[in-house]
C-alpha cells in the first residue's frame, strides 16, 4: 500500500552555547530543544554542538562547523535544522542558502507550538500577533520556504495565511490584532472587577511543571493535562475549597520557558494580567527536575519583565512522589539556601499532600479577614445566612432575643454590618459582657513532616 501521508520533518538540532557553560547544562538545553521538537511533531535525527566565544556574523557557527553541519544534514537525510539560539534574518537566509533546507531558531519553534496548541479565540489572536511580528523582518526568507515546501513545523497556525501577503498588509493585520486584544483586555478587566473581594491565586511556573494537574486536583474540575511542553495555553479559573467555609479562585496561566520569545510575552500580556490581580502567586516547580534552580531563575526573570517580581509568592514544589526521602531532604536544604519565600511540597497525584497547600492558602485568606462580633435579632435569619455565606463563624450564643456571633469577615461585609447597626465591635475590643471572646490568633501551618510545609 502506498503511504500518502506527507513526509515528516527530519530535524537536525544545533546548539552553540558559550564556552564557559557547564556541560551538564548544555546537555539539558539540547534535551529541552529535542522535547520541543517532539511536541511540534518533528523527528530528531542528529545533533551538533559548537561552543562559541561569540556568534559568527554570517552563519552563527564557524565556517568549518557550518560545513560539518551540511555533511550531517545530507548523511541523515534531514530536511529541517533548528538552532537553540536566536538567529538574525540574515543568518537564517545564509544558512538556508548553504544547507539547502529550512532553518529555524528556538523562538520560531516555540511560536509554531503555540500555534498548534491555541484553542480559544484570544489565544489564537495572541499567537498570530507574535508570529507576524516575528516573521515581518524575515518575509524574504519565508517566501523561499513557500516556494519549496508546503506545511511542516513553522508553517502552520493562524500566521500561515499571512505569509503570502506583503509587509503593508501584515502591518495592518498586526494593528488590527492589537486593537482586538485591547478590547479583550478591557473585557477581562470587567470580569476581574466582578471578582473583587474573593481571594485569588495564580499558578505560574516553567512549562510542564504540573500547573494544570494541580488545578485539576485542587478544584476537582476536568482540565486538559498532557506530559508535553505547553500542553495548554488558555487561562482557566476555578473555585477551590480551602476548608472552614472558605474558598479561593485559582487561575492557571501559560507556562514559561528558557528564551521565551519577547513577542510572545508581549502578546500574552493580557492573559498574564490575571496573575497581576492575584493576591498571591503560586510558583509551581518540578521538584524532580535536576535543573529546577535554573528554571526557577527563568520564571523569576519573566515575572520581573511582567512587573510581578514583588507580588507575594509561595513556592509549590510539585511531583514530590518521584523523590526518595533522602532526595527530599537534599531539596529542602537547597531551598533554605535559596530565599525566605514560603515553600510547600505537594504531588498532584497524591490528594493528601494537597492539604498543606490548602492550609497555607487558608491562612492567607484568614489574614485578610477581620474578626468581629455581630449582634443579630433572632428573627433576622437572612443576616445570619449572610454571615455563614460570607465569612467564617467561630462562635455564637443566644441571649435576650439576640444572637451574638463571633465571625471572621471581609472588610466590605464588616462595613455592611456596621451600616445596618449589627456590628457590636471588633473582637479585640469586645468584652465578655458584649458576647465577645478573646481573639484567636491565626497561625500559618507548621512543618510537621506530614503537612510537608516549610
Amino acid at each position: 500500500m502506498i503511504d500518502l501521508r506527507p513526509p515528516g520533518d527530519r530535524v537536525v538540532l544545533v546548539g552553540a552555547p558559550p564556552r564557559d557553560l557547564d556541560t551538564r547544562v548544555v546537555e539539558e538545553h539540547i534535551e529541552e530543544l529535542a522535547r520541543l521538537t517532539d511536541t511540534a511533531g518533528g523527528e530528531v535525527v542528529a545533533t551538533l554542538v559548537q561552543r562559541l566565544d561569540r556568534p559568527h556574523p554570517r552563519l552563527f557557527l564557524g565556517e568549518g562547523k557550518a560545513e560539518a553541519l551540511l555533511r550531517l544534514v545530507r548523511e541523515r537525510d534531514g530536511n529541517l535544522v533548528i538552532f537553540d539560539e536566536e538567529l538574525t534574518p540574515a543568518q537564517g537566509k545564509n544558512l538556508e542558502d548553504l544547507l539547502g533546507v529550512r532553518v529555524m531558531d528556538r523562538s520560531e519553534l516555540i511560536l509554531d507550538i503555540f500555534a498548534t496548541r491555541a484553542r480559544s479565540r484570544e489565544a489564537r489572536m495572541q499567537v498570530e500577533l507574535a508570529q507576524l511580528e516575528y516573521l515581518l523582518p524575515r518575509l524574504r526568507r519565508m517566501w523561499s520556504h513557500l516556494s519549496r515546501i508546503r506545511g511542516g513545523i513553522g508553517l502552520r497556525g493562524p500566521g500561515e495565511t499571512q505569509l503570502e501577503t506583503d509587509r503593508r498588509l501584515i502591518g495592518r493585520r498586526i494593528a488590527d490584532l492589537k486593537r482586538k486584544l485591547e478590547g479583550v483586555a478591557r473585557a477581562r478587566e470587567v470580569q476581574r472587577r466582578g471578582r473583587e473581594g474573593v481571594f485569588q491565586a495564580a499558578l505560574v511556573g516553567y512549562t510542564n511543571a504540573g500547573k494544570s494537574s494541580l488545578l485539576q486536583a485542587l478544584s476537582g474540575s476536568e482540565q486538559f493535562v498532557e506530559d508535553r511542553l505547553f500542553a495548554t495555553l488558555d487561562a482557566a479559573t476555578r473555585r477551590v475549597a480551602l476548608g472552614a467555609g472558605h474558598e479561593a479562585l485559582l487561575t492557571d496561566t501559560v507556562g514559561f520557558i528558557r528564551k521565551l520569545p519577547h513577542h510572545l510575552v508581549a502578546s500574552f500580556r493580557s492573559t498574564l494580567e490575571e496573575a497581576q490581580e492575584a493576591d498571591v502567586l503560586l510558583h509551581v516547580i518540578d521538584a524532580a527536575h535536576p535543573e529546577w534552580e535554573e528554571r526557577f531563575e527563568v520564571v523569576a526573570e519573566v515575572l520581573a519583565e511582567l512587573g510581578l517580581h514583588e507580588r507575594p509568592r509561595i513556592l509549590v514544589f510539585n511531583k514530590i512522589d518521584r523523590l526518595t526521602h533522602a532526595e527530599e531532604e537534599v531539596l529542602r536544604s537547597r531551598i533554605r539556601a535559596l530565599e525566605s519565600t514560603p515553600a510547600v511540597f505537594v504531588s498532584a497525584l497524591v490528594p493528601d499532600s494537597l492539604n498543606a497547600l490548602r492550609a497555607t492558602l487558608l491562612a492567607r485568606v484568614r489574614a485578610r479577614l477581620r474578626e468581629v462580633t455581630v449582634r443579630v435579632p433572632v428573627t433576622e435569619g437572612a443576616v445570619l445566612a449572610e454571615l455563614h455565606r460570607e465569612g467564617e463563624v467561630l462562635e455564637r450564643a443566644t441571649r435576650d432575643g439576640e444572637i451574638a456571633v463571633r465571625v471572621r469577615l471581609p472588610d466590605p461585609v464588616v462595613g455592611r454590618m456596621r451600616a445596618r447597626g449589627y456590628l457590636a465591635s471588633d473582637v479585640a475590643e469586645a468584652g465578655a459582657d458584649r458576647g465577645g471572646a478573646p481573639r484567636v490568633p491565626t497561625a500559618a501551618p507548621s512543618s510537621d513532616g506530614e503537612g510537608r510545609t516549610s
